[in-house]
């Protein structure tokens, strides 16, 4: 553990015998060749509790990972992307319930997809539009792209969005919105690029990049000084290298892409997984919406607005809603809010934790979660993708939680 003493933690509640097992689990992820290096940190009631890290950012060039590494967090960019959102509905901008179509016209404009069996231009006509709460909770009926699926994911995958320099998100949305969706807005959850077009939509209204938005709205008032789409040349150095498993076990350095698997800066700054952070940055990040949207010097939320996003907006689990499983979770027992999953019975979901935690992670295995009950958060950070090679998250979940005992 780096630098808290026994006094500190079990003032806030923990064993630090106990904690000593996230270390151990740490050392053996990466002496075995699963992980190349990874952090954890874990804070209480407005303190650190627990900052460990441990192997390499960089394995070809022995480079060990800092507590000033610089990761990618693909898919937690999402609920920046949505707290920014929600700021300008506090403002007005537009309403929950609102036709995405009044300020992005190509959305659901090629109907609705009629599915397997279908050629792609065998559609429906929508039933309702798609709404900025279909964006915000992931049921708008877009979909990311897969090679080996379906034809209509075949097709997302040829043609969804490109992180090749020079593009825009809005010159991905074009091609995106080219095809149909697939499904009827509001039927059921499935994850995608929802988040996405929420981003452009921030785009559109504010008339800012997604990155100046942030820059100014939250970025800059959190102190978030090392978080973004791209990066200053001086900065490359401490961003850890991206890893696939082998088959044997062990990992592979996949090879060097535009977009945001590099550090430099992406014409594409993508709201669904754009962002590059640090541990110290995304620690801010998540002790503000513990803080139900408050920091010092300001609030990012109302507290209203605040409690609505980490509220589920499923009317049930995921399960219920279509999806049993994503990357290595079950989500029976877990629902979703607005950019965030929602804990609902850590029974059914049959794990340990508290009903009204809210979480998300990356494609390269990171994760972060909020417990109001206990007043903690976790986060991970590694460089591992997909996520759903190991179980990574609810084994950190265990064993955060077998250490709180008070």
């Amino acid at each position: 553990m780096t630098g808290i003493d026994r006094k500190t933690q079990a003032s806030l509640g923990f064993s630090s015998d106990r904690l000593a097992h996230i270390d151990a689990w740490m050392e053996e992820h990466v002496e075995s060749g699963r992980l190349a290096g990874l952090a954890v940190q874990i804070a209480r009631k407005g303190e650190i509790a627990y900052s460990h890290r441990h192997g390499l950012r960089d394995i070809a060039g022995g480079l060990p990972v800092e507590d000033d590494t610089i990761w990618r967090i693909y898919s937690m960019t999402k609920p920046l992307t949505t707290v920014a959102a929600l700021m300008l509905y506090e403002e007005g901008a537009f309403q929950l319930d609102q036709p995405v179509a009044d300020f992005i016209p190509a959305v659901g404009s090629k109907g609705v997809w009629k599915g397997p069996g279908h050629a792609l231009d065998e559609v429906e006509a929508l039933e309702r539009p798609v709404t900025v709460h279909d964006l915000m909770t992931h049921q708008s009926g877009f979909l990311y792209g897969g090679a080996m699926g379906d034809a209509l994911e075949q097709a997302l995958a040829a043609n969804g969005f490109r992180f090749d320099k020079g593009e825009t998100v809005a010159d991905s949305l074009a091609r995106l919105c080219d095809l149909p969706l697939a499904f009827q807005p509001g039927a059921r959850w499935s994850y995608g690029y929802s988040t996405d077009v929420l981003g452009h939509l921030i785009e559109v209204i504010s008339g800012k990049t997604l990155g100046q938005f942030f820059q100014d709205r939250i970025l800059d008032p959190l102190g978030m000084t090392e978080t973004g789409f791209g990066l200053p040349a001086d900065l490359h150095p401490r961003v850890a290298k991206l890893y696939a498993p082998t088959p044997e076990g062990g990992t592979l350095e996949l090879p060097k892409q535009d977009g945001p698997r590099t550090p430099e800066q992406a014409s594409l700054e993508s709201g669904g997984g754009g962002l590059l952070s640090t541990m110290a940055d995304y620690q801010r990040f998540a002790s503000t919406l513990l803080a139900r949207g408050n920091y010092d010097g300001g609030r990012l939320l109302g507290r209203k607005t605040f409690d609505s996003m980490v509220s589920n907006h499923m009317g049930g689990d995921l399960a219920s809603r279509g999806q049993a499983h994503f990357s290595e979770t079950t989500f029976e027992g877990i629902g979703f809010g607005l950019g965030v999953s929602v804990m609902l019975d850590p029974a059914k979901a049959k794990i340990i934790g508290s009903p009204g935690e809210y979480a998300w992670g990356g494609m390269a295995s990171t994760a972060f979660w909020v417990d109001p009950v206990e007043e903690m958060t976790v986060i991970l950070m590694t460089q591992l993708a997909p996520s759903s090679a190991y179980t990574l998250r609810r084994q950190l979940r265990v064993l955060s939680y077998q250490a709180l005992v008070d």
